[in-house]
């Protein structure tokens, strides 16, 4: 009788719609969790390589200007 009711009156549709909205706010909290995981294991995985590289450029210049 009660679904009956909702049915009737539209509620169900608001009540579902707000299920929707709380989803998605979950989802988009995972999505910016999985990025932010994503880009924390790439700067631990690459982090000293890229120092390295800028290290070496910064060799390269001062060898470079004391000539």
């Amino acid at each position: 009788m009660l679904n009956y009711i909702l049915i009737i009156t539209g509620l169900d549709a608001v009540i579902a719609r707000r299920d929707e909205e709380g989803a998605s706010a979950v989802e988009y909290g995972l999505l910016v969790a999985g990025i932010a995981a994503l880009v924390v294991g790439v700067v631990f995985l690459f982090g000293g390589m890229i120092a390295g590289v800028f290290t070496d450029t910064c060799t390269e210049i001062d060898a470079t200007a004391a000539c």
